[in-house]
């Protein structure tokens, strides 16, 4: 089935397309519309004229049309989770739970619409301050560019497009290639809000060709990017003056310390390492156990790792599916190769079964080894054995990444030195690294980007700041 893209409120066809295939059936499952540059410039142009209609919104009146889109994603949320399985490979069950929170994003940003405020400023507080009276105002940039990744094709997005909405500002969308049936059915949706046309648009085609465009044109005041960091850091070079938000990636870690109930924590290990096939920024990728329970922790570890349901996506048993495409599965599996070849054992998995990426327990690994040091973005889960809280820390700062690390512990001051000393964005205590919900602010350190996510942060970083003084002299 041929689709076609969405400009100015109408559905544009292309002079070329580009096959889209399942990750699990490998079946082509629709034809994407490859726009041109010259196509995306003019998504660009409209967006730019659209931007005096949609400043005018009243605060009301944005947050009407995004609980007016949390409302379409509640009418069609089976629908919309059974377009991420097919063209993502996500396991069905975790696809409504990606939903779900979609819901629950747009409806942050309708509620933050509301409360899009600048300060008082105390002028008279310095010496030359008194009779003035100062304030700040919250208004918005004007054109976004938004570009998402695959593996949450309507959350990620909506981190983008609900805080760019309520913020008054225009997007242009570039969805990921695997996934751009997410975001044409979210402009379906959108097309039913009373939103202006031209307000958002999505264009799909190439990175290169679309991406570059979109990075490259002086009317796009903000990019916000979710992806690789060799992107991201290309991005940021070619922006020049624009905003920048990047989200780029992790090898999130997680320290276990003694006296800790297992029981507990397994299972949510679990489910931090393998869902979604490994395919999430914050995905437990590295676990550092003190000696006391490490025999335990990986025995508990691989027995629950072996009961994962392995299958169709669509299938609500089936826990792990095909990774996005084959070529991820090779990498992860070399990566796996040079691990074992370096003195690492395997655990459980290590092998592609009926073209799935079984999930996989390393142990033994060395810290310069990739499944350790780089982003790995798949089933693979790296278990070590640490003899002191600190030897876990200083594991987990070893790396060029920094977006979220976690630690199990029920010693206060234990907790208090990891929250401290743990050089990441976000730490979380008594829990996996992988934990998120949708109004806190979320972004990393060093190569794990700039900026924060979460509608409330994610609406400043939208909007610029205006200082206006009156002197009442």
């Amino acid at each position: 089935m041929k689709k076609q893209f969405y400009v100015n409120g109408e559905w544009k066809t292309a002079e070329k397309f580009a096959e889209l295939r399942s990750p699990h059936t490998k079946e082509v499952i629709a034809q994407i519309p490859q726009a041109t540059r010259e196509e995306v410039e003019q998504a660009i142009d409209v967006a730019h004229d659209t931007r005096a209609q949609m400043a005018e919104l009243t605060a009301y009146e944005r947050a009407a049309i995004l609980e007016h889109l949390t409302q379409l994603f509640i009418d069609n949320r089976e629908k919309a989770a059974k377009i991420i399985s097919s063209e993502a490979g996500k396991p069905i069950k975790y696809a409504l739970g990606e939903i779900d929170r979609t819901i629950e994003t747009y409806k942050f940003a309708a509620e933050e619409a509301k409360r899009l405020t600048g300060e008082m400023i105390p002028m008279d507080a310095a010496k030359n301050g008194a009779n003035r009276f100062g304030y700040t105002i919250e208004q918005p940039i004007g054109v976004i560019a938004a570009i998402t990744p695959f593996n949450f094709p309507q959350n990620l997005v909506a981190h983008k497009v609900g805080p760019a909405i309520a913020a008054g500002n225009t997007i242009v969308l570039k969805p990921a290639s695997q996934t751009p049936l997410s975001a044409l059915f979210l402009a379906e949706l959108i097309d039913q809000t009373a939103l202006p046309k031209g307000a958002f648009n999505v264009v799909t085609g190439s990175g290169k060709t679309v991406g570059d465009a979109l990075v490259e044109h002086d009317k796009v005041k903000m990019i916000t990017f979710t992806g690789s960091p060799a992107v991201g850091i290309g991005i940021q070079k070619k922006a020049g003056l624009k905003k920048v938000a990047l989200e780029l990636g992790s090898n999130s870690g997680l320290i276990i310390d003694r006296n800790v109930d297992l029981s507990q924590i397994v299972p949510k290990c679990v489910m931090g390492a393998f869902s979604n096939q490994g395919q999430i920024c914050i995905s437990l990728q590295r676990t550092y156990v003190m000696d006391e329970l490490f025999e335990e922790f990986i025995e508990q570890f691989a027995s629950l790792t072996k009961k994962l349901v392995i299958g169709n996506p669509l299938e609500d048993t089936t826990d792990i599916s095909a990774m996005i495409n084959p070529k991820e599965q090779e990498r992860a599996m070399s990566w796996v190769q040079e691990a074992v070849q370096n003195g690492a054992e395997i655990i459980t998995g290590g092998t592609i079964e009926n073209g799935v990426f079984m999930p996989t327990i390393l142990s033994n690994v060395a810290p310069n080894l990739k499944v350790s040091c780089q982003e790995v973005f798949a089933p693979i889960v790296v278990v070590n054995r640490i003899s002191s809280i600190e030897e876990g820390i200083d594991a987990i700062n070893d790396s060029n990444y920094g977006l979220q690390a976690g630690i199990f512990t029920n010693d206060i001051q234990t907790a208090f030195k990891a929250s401290k000393k743990l050089e990441v964005g976000g730490v979380m205590i008594n829990d996996i690294p992988t934990y998120r919900i949708d109004q806190m602010p979320y972004g990393g350190v060093k190569e794990s980007g700039t900026g924060k996510e979460g509608l409330k942060y994610a609406i400043h970083e939208m909007t610029e700041t205006k200082l206006v003084v009156w002197n009442n002299q």
